[in-house]
Parts: C-alpha cells; structure tokens; sequence
C-alpha cells in the first residue's frame, strides 16, 4: 500500500512537472521563433545572392573539379557565418575532424596551443595528444587554463606567450560542469588576444552552437569556426559532413590538409549531389528553433523534480546541450535507456556503455537517430564517471522529444518509461 501510495504520488509530481515545463517552453517559443525566421531569411538571401539553380544540386565525381554546387555552398556558409571563406565536405567525418583540421592550419612546429575553455572535450584531446598523427607529434605543444579564467579576457591575454600560435575555444560544455558560451563573449575573448598578439588565431569548436544565436563567433571577431555539418548546420537531412570558416588563410591550409597541397578546396567529388545539404541548411534555422524548444523542456521539467540542471529553465541558451545531474549510475542509465525505447529509430535496442575511439572513459550513448551522430535528431549521451550528469541535446519535433524527455524523468524517478507524452495529451494548462 506504502509503495502504492509513494509512486502515485511521485506520478502526481511528474505531471505537474510536465505542465510547467510547457509553461517554460510556451514563454521562449515567441523569442525562438523569431530568431529561426531571421535566420531563415538570411538563408534564403544569401542562396538568391549565389544563384542556387536546380543544376547545382547534382553530383560530382572522380577529382570534383569545377562543382559549382560545392562552390555556392562555401559561399553561402562564408556569408552566414561573417567568415572571409568556407570548407564544406562530406569527406570532413566529424565534428572533431573539422576541428582537427582548423587547428593543424592555425598551429605550427614547436608553437602552442593555449585551450581557454579548461579542459578539451574527450576527442579534441586526443588531437591535441595521446593519438597517432596527434598536434604533439609535430612538436605542437598545448596548456589548458582552467574555466572561467581562459574566459577572462584580461586573464587570457596575460597568458599568451611567445610560442602561442593560436587559442582553443570550445562553444559547448561537452561533458563539462561548465555554461556554453556565447558569440558575443568569444568576440571579446579574441579582441582581448588580438590587442596583444595580432598573429594569434582564435579558433572556435563551434559544434551544437550554429543558428543558436543572432550571429557566429567568426562574424564577432574570431579567426576561424569549425563544427559537425549533421549537427545544426544540416536541418536534420544532412547525411555526412562538417565544415571550417574563417580566415581566408586559415582554410586554405585546411583544405590542403583534408586534400593535399596544390590541390585544396578545388578538388573532392560529391557523388551524392549537394541537394539535401542546401535543403537541410533552409530548415536548419527552424530545426535548431525546435531543438532548443526540446532543451527548454528537458532542463523546466528536470529542474521542478530537483535534479540540478544546466542551462537553468528560462536561462541564456548558448548551444543545444541541457546538462542534467542525476546522481547515480542506475538513474543514469534508466534515464538514457528510455530516451532510446522512445526514439524513432532502434526503439528495441538498449545502450549499454562501452569504449568509443577517442574517449577515456565508456561512453552510454541513447541515439535513435536517422543519421549516425546527428547530434540535432534527440540524443542522450553521458561518459561513466562520477557524478554521473546525463547530456540532452537535439529533437527536430517538440511532440517527439518530449515524449522521450517525459519517459527519461519517470525513468530516473524509478516510475518506469510509461509516463511519456505519446498519449496525445499536450501537457499544458
């Protein structure tokens, strides 16, 4: 009777939880909103500015010479982000493989990179060092200063030295306990170095952060951004690829070591056409809109059970991920375990943690996703270490998001996964 008594009551509690985070998200949705119809605009401007045509949406095969679809969408991304020039290929495998090659272009033999941001996510790490072909294999050392001081300016600019050729910044918190940062503060972090060291490149790991904002971190003063193309930038039908933007310099180097030297961005076929990474870029800013209204949700309704969250419900939002803690392993698990039975893809799978390539701890990964580590497509993520904090981020429907968000809360709560918003009801007033 006891048990009874307690999980009704603990139901009771979730639904009031649920009706106040619709609350929440029915408050940003005017602002968010607004936001993915500017940007919308600007897509549509800038495809007019190029002359996108039907034809520029094929394929190209063998060496890629001469793809004007290729080329338009360089410079529709150049254009958007307030970069001088744009890398965007398929061939870029990752987030963290454009952010490889944006550092190797902005480093050089026996200089420095300062990582502002405290410590790398786990992947980028392994870029800087610990992996063959890593930045310490050519002699490029790298010093982390620890968060919020590499986010101080006057901190910043004081820790330059003679050896630093260009400064980290990571956007997003990774698995960080740490707030994402905005494109406003990046710009000041770069003019701060740049008053100091005019030859330092700050460069930007942009992943989750594209269309969040009015503006990119390259259009307020960093040298170069770097970033997953299935993630924001492809509107949930990108299949593959990332991008660099920035200095024109900085790209080019870029491109030469994504193709070679002498050959560059003038080469790399696209066999699959251009025509859903140019579609995905138009509903990109409405996507990353819905994405954000998912994190809205996910952080209102955590934060009314008790679970300490980041970005606090009608917190600045600077990047798709909402941080949840959960205080333990089996909360943890039960949490992701449910997000997956409510995903659109592999529902009947059950992630289980394992090793993953470039992290050094098991890594639970809930994606069921329609592309492989579409990062705006909802997912639930967390490494396996204390203090066990679960990482939401994405969801192209709000009705599906919530669904899986309301099934991970009863889940942590011990409630099972049946409290999921797919009854119908809407959860408002």
């Amino acid at each position: 009777m006891a048990v009874r008594a307690a999980g009704a009551a603990a139901r009771s509690r979730l639904e009031r939880a649920r009706r106040e985070a619709m609350r929440a998200v029915m408050a940003a949705r005017p602002g968010l909103e607004a936001r993915a119809d500017r940007h919308t605009l600007r897509v549509l401007s800038a495809f007019r500015a190029v002359g996108l045509a039907a034809s520029d949406l094929g394929p190209s095969t063998g060496y890629g010479y001469d793809d004007p679809g290729r080329t338009k969408l360089e410079a529709v991304w150049a254009g958007l982000t307030g970069a001088e020039a744009a890398l965007v290929r398929t061939h870029i495998a990752s987030g963290t493989a454009a952010v490889s090659l944006m550092l190797f272009a902005a480093a050089r033999p026996d200089s420095e990179v300062l990582v502002a941001t405290g410590p790398p996510y786990d992947t980028v790490a392994r870029v800087l060092d610990g992996s063959p072909g890593a930045l310490s294999s050519w002699g490029v050392r790298h010093r982390v200063l620890p968060f919020p001081e590499g986010t101080e300016e006057a901190s910043l600019a004081a820790a330059l030295r003679p050896e630093t050729a260009c400064v980290l910044v990571q956007r997003s918190r990774g698995y960080a306990r740490r707030p994402a940062l905005g494109a406003a503060a990046i710009g000041r972090l770069a003019q701060a170095v740049h008053a100091v060291r005019p030859d330092v490149a700050v460069v930007v790991d942009n992943c989750y952060g594209e269309f969040v904002e009015d503006e990119e971190p390259t259009a307020c003063g960093a040298d170069a951004i770097a970033g997953s193309w299935v993630k924001n930038p492809g509107g949930g039908l990108a299949a593959a690829g990332g991008y660099v933007a920035g200095r024109a310099d900085l790209v080019a180097r870029a491109a030469a070591r994504l193709h070679g030297p002498g050959q560059g961005a003038e080469v790399g076929a696209e066999p699959g056409g251009h025509r859903l990474r140019f579609q995905g870029l138009l509903l990109a800013p409405r996507a990353v809109a819905e994405a954000l209204a998912a994190g809205v949700y996910a952080s209102a309704l955590f934060h009314a059970l008790g679970f300490a969250v980041d970005p606090l419900p009608g917190g600045e939002r600077r990047d798709l991920v909402t941080r949840v803690e959960l205080g333990g392993r089996q909360a943890l698990e039960a949490a992701a375990q449910a997000v997956q039975r409510w995903s659109p893809v592999d529902s009947r799978a059950r992630p289980e943690p394992q090793a993953m390539p470039g992290y050094s701890d098991p890594v639970l990964m809930a994606a069921g996703t329609f592309v492989q580590g579409a990062g705006l497509e909802l997912t639930a993520d967390a490494p396996m270490r204390p203090p066990w904090d679960l990482f939401l981020q994405g969801g192209l429907s709000l009705a599906a998001a919530r669904a899986a968000v309301d099934a991970a809360a009863a889940a942590a709560l011990g409630l099972g996964d049946g409290a999921g918003a797919a009854d119908g009801e809407e959860g408002g007033e």
